[in-house]
Protein backbone atom coordinates (compact mmCIF):
# COMPACT_ATOMS: atom_id res chain seq x y z
CA UNK A 1 0.00 0.00 0.00
CA UNK A 2 1.29 3.50 -0.67
CA UNK A 3 1.94 5.84 1.79
CA UNK A 4 0.24 9.15 1.59
CA UNK A 5 1.91 11.88 1.70
CA UNK A 6 0.39 14.49 4.16
CA UNK A 7 1.89 17.70 3.00
CA UNK A 8 1.02 17.48 -0.50
CA UNK A 9 -3.09 16.17 0.41
CA UNK A 10 -2.78 19.21 2.77
CA UNK A 11 -1.42 21.68 -0.05
CA UNK A 12 -3.81 20.31 -2.39
CA UNK A 13 -6.64 20.68 -0.12
CA UNK A 14 -5.50 24.40 0.94
CA UNK A 15 -5.05 25.34 -3.18
CA UNK A 16 -8.64 23.88 -3.36
CA UNK A 17 -10.15 26.37 -0.41
CA UNK A 18 -8.55 29.50 -1.77
CA UNK A 19 -9.90 28.35 -5.40
CA UNK A 20 -13.30 28.46 -3.82
CA UNK A 21 -13.04 31.61 -1.85
CA UNK A 22 -11.68 33.56 -4.76
CA UNK A 23 -14.39 32.17 -6.57
CA UNK A 24 -17.18 33.30 -3.99
CA UNK A 25 -15.29 36.71 -3.74
CA UNK A 26 -15.09 37.53 -7.28
CA UNK A 27 -18.72 36.50 -8.23
CA UNK A 28 -19.97 38.58 -5.35
CA UNK A 29 -17.83 41.65 -6.75
CA UNK A 30 -19.06 40.81 -10.46
CA UNK A 31 -22.73 40.78 -10.07
CA UNK A 32 -22.95 43.84 -7.93
CA UNK A 33 -23.62 47.21 -9.22
CA UNK A 34 -20.97 49.59 -8.66
CA UNK A 35 -21.21 52.18 -6.25
CA UNK A 36 -22.73 55.40 -7.80
CA UNK A 37 -19.98 58.07 -6.33
CA UNK A 38 -19.34 60.09 -10.03
CA UNK A 39 -21.47 62.19 -12.17
CA UNK A 40 -20.18 61.61 -15.54
CA UNK A 41 -19.91 64.13 -18.39
CA UNK A 42 -19.49 64.02 -22.37
CA UNK A 43 -16.34 62.38 -23.29
CA UNK A 44 -15.70 60.79 -20.32
CA UNK A 45 -13.76 57.29 -20.91
CA UNK A 46 -14.96 54.58 -19.05
CA UNK A 47 -15.41 51.32 -18.69
CA UNK A 48 -19.21 49.23 -18.95
CA UNK A 49 -20.05 46.49 -16.77
CA UNK A 50 -22.12 43.99 -18.42
CA UNK A 51 -24.73 42.07 -16.41
CA UNK A 52 -25.70 40.13 -19.77
CA UNK A 53 -25.19 36.10 -18.80
CA UNK A 54 -21.96 34.87 -20.07
CA UNK A 55 -20.75 38.30 -20.16
CA UNK A 56 -21.05 39.33 -16.00
CA UNK A 57 -17.32 39.87 -14.98
CA UNK A 58 -16.29 41.68 -17.95
CA UNK A 59 -15.61 45.07 -18.35
CA UNK A 60 -15.70 47.51 -22.08
CA UNK A 61 -14.14 50.15 -22.36
CA UNK A 62 -16.62 53.17 -23.89
CA UNK A 63 -17.10 56.99 -24.18
CA UNK A 64 -20.01 58.93 -22.04
CA UNK A 65 -21.93 60.70 -25.10
CA UNK A 66 -24.73 62.34 -22.53
CA UNK A 67 -26.49 62.09 -19.45
CA UNK A 68 -30.14 60.40 -20.43
CA UNK A 69 -31.40 61.98 -17.03
CA UNK A 70 -32.21 59.73 -13.78
CA UNK A 71 -28.36 58.23 -13.47
CA UNK A 72 -28.46 56.36 -17.13
CA UNK A 73 -25.92 57.60 -19.84
CA UNK A 74 -25.24 56.86 -23.43
CA UNK A 75 -22.19 55.19 -23.95
CA UNK A 76 -20.21 54.57 -27.42
CA UNK A 77 -17.98 51.39 -26.86
CA UNK A 78 -14.73 51.39 -27.94
CA UNK A 79 -14.01 47.99 -29.15
CA UNK A 80 -18.13 46.48 -29.37
CA UNK A 81 -19.13 47.02 -33.27
CA UNK A 82 -22.79 47.50 -34.44
CA UNK A 83 -24.08 43.92 -36.10
CA UNK A 84 -22.98 45.05 -39.59
CA UNK A 85 -19.93 46.50 -38.01
CA UNK A 86 -20.05 49.57 -39.75
CA UNK A 87 -19.83 51.27 -36.61
CA UNK A 88 -19.18 51.53 -32.68
CA UNK A 89 -21.94 49.88 -30.92
CA UNK A 90 -24.16 52.76 -28.73
CA UNK A 91 -26.23 51.74 -25.58
CA UNK A 92 -27.43 53.36 -22.25
CA UNK A 93 -26.27 52.18 -18.80
CA UNK A 94 -27.32 53.25 -15.34
CA UNK A 95 -24.78 54.75 -13.44
CA UNK A 96 -24.17 51.62 -11.12
CA UNK A 97 -23.08 49.81 -14.29
CA UNK A 98 -20.44 52.67 -15.27
CA UNK A 99 -17.24 53.53 -13.71
CA UNK A 100 -13.97 55.42 -14.86
CA UNK A 101 -11.48 53.55 -16.54
CA UNK A 102 -8.91 52.51 -14.18
CA UNK A 103 -5.12 54.12 -13.94
CA UNK A 104 -2.73 52.66 -16.14
CA UNK A 105 -0.37 50.10 -13.97
CA UNK A 106 2.97 50.61 -15.17
CA UNK A 107 3.71 51.88 -11.98
CA UNK A 108 1.89 49.53 -9.98
CA UNK A 109 3.05 46.37 -11.60
CA UNK A 110 5.24 43.89 -9.53
CA UNK A 111 8.88 43.71 -10.26
CA UNK A 112 8.48 39.61 -10.66
CA UNK A 113 4.82 39.79 -12.34
CA UNK A 114 1.73 37.85 -11.05
CA UNK A 115 1.60 35.62 -8.63
CA UNK A 116 -0.75 32.74 -7.94
CA UNK A 117 -4.61 33.74 -6.37
CA UNK A 118 -3.53 37.66 -7.77
CA UNK A 119 -7.35 38.75 -8.91
CA UNK A 120 -6.59 40.51 -12.27
CA UNK A 121 -8.30 41.53 -15.49
CA UNK A 122 -7.57 39.84 -18.77
CA UNK A 123 -7.63 41.66 -21.84
CA UNK A 124 -9.49 39.58 -24.61
CA UNK A 125 -12.74 39.01 -26.49
CA UNK A 126 -13.01 42.91 -27.02
CA UNK A 127 -13.38 43.26 -22.93
CA UNK A 128 -11.30 43.34 -19.84
CA UNK A 129 -12.37 39.94 -18.26
CA UNK A 130 -12.20 39.34 -14.34
CA UNK A 131 -10.52 36.06 -12.72
CA UNK A 132 -7.31 35.01 -10.78
CA UNK A 133 -4.07 33.41 -11.54
CA UNK A 134 -4.61 29.62 -11.14
CA UNK A 135 -1.36 28.54 -12.38
CA UNK A 136 1.65 29.53 -14.34
CA UNK A 137 2.96 27.48 -16.90
CA UNK A 138 6.73 28.57 -18.58
CA UNK A 139 6.18 32.33 -19.38
CA UNK A 140 1.90 31.95 -19.55
CA UNK A 141 -0.30 32.37 -16.27
CA UNK A 142 -3.73 30.64 -15.90
CA UNK A 143 -6.76 32.26 -15.47
CA UNK A 144 -9.61 31.03 -13.60
CA UNK A 145 -12.93 32.92 -14.62
CA UNK A 146 -15.71 32.14 -11.73
CA UNK A 147 -18.54 33.81 -13.59
CA UNK A 148 -18.06 31.37 -16.76
CA UNK A 149 -15.80 28.24 -15.26
CA UNK A 150 -13.12 28.93 -17.32
CA UNK A 151 -9.40 28.56 -16.85
CA UNK A 152 -7.20 29.76 -19.81
CA UNK A 153 -4.12 30.42 -20.48
CA UNK A 154 -2.80 34.23 -21.05
CA UNK A 155 0.79 36.12 -21.67
CA UNK A 156 1.33 38.56 -18.87
CA UNK A 157 0.96 41.64 -21.54
CA UNK A 158 -3.08 41.26 -21.38
CA UNK A 159 -2.68 41.27 -18.08
CA UNK A 160 -3.44 44.11 -15.55
CA UNK A 161 -4.39 43.82 -11.85
CA UNK A 162 -7.61 43.82 -11.03
CA UNK A 163 -9.29 47.58 -9.29
CA UNK A 164 -12.38 48.78 -7.50
CA UNK A 165 -14.37 52.05 -7.40
CA UNK A 166 -14.79 52.13 -4.09
CA UNK A 167 -15.66 56.07 -2.81
CA UNK A 168 -14.35 57.69 -5.02
CA UNK A 169 -11.13 56.06 -5.53
CA UNK A 170 -9.26 52.82 -6.67
CA UNK A 171 -8.66 50.11 -4.91
CA UNK A 172 -6.62 46.82 -5.27
CA UNK A 173 -8.20 43.91 -3.94
CA UNK A 174 -6.52 41.75 -1.10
Amino acid sequence: MASINVTEMNSVQLHQSRIAMLSESIKSIAFKKQQITKEFKKGDEVEVASQELGFIGSYYAATIICSTGDDYYRIKYKTLLTDDESEPLEDVFSAAEIRPVPPHQHETMSENGFRLYDMVDVFDNDGWWFGFISAKVGDEYYVYFPTTGDNIAYPPRVLRFHQEWSNGKWIFLP
